[in-house]
């Protein structure tokens, strides 16, 4: 979810989330869990932007990449075992 803003000097990372409204359009999104940053580096809410700034809402993750990894693998060796009976 991208939003270019025209923010004042001196505006905060959550002045620019809350005129985004990306709180209103993802309400999933909360900030006393999730991490904030700017350009992939963590911030908090009061920090100050520059121009040109990104900032970004880091969700939690809903499943462990370790873990996903494993399942696909897993998906992956039972293909190949049905395709084999097949063949």
């Amino acid at each position: 979810d991208v939003v270019d803003l025209k923010l004042p000097s001196g505006a905060t990372v959550m002045q620019a989330l809350r005129e985004s409204g990306v709180l209103e359009r993802h309400p999933g999104i909360d900030l006393s869990s999730s991490k904030i940053g700017v350009w992939g580096k963590l911030r908090v809410a009061g920090d100050l932007l520059r121009d040109g700034d990104r900032v970004e809402v880091y969700r939690p993750l809903l499943v462990d990449p370790k873990e996903a990894r494993r399942q696909r693998y897993r998906g992956h060796l039972e293909r190949v075992k049905a395709a084999k009976k097949k063949g």
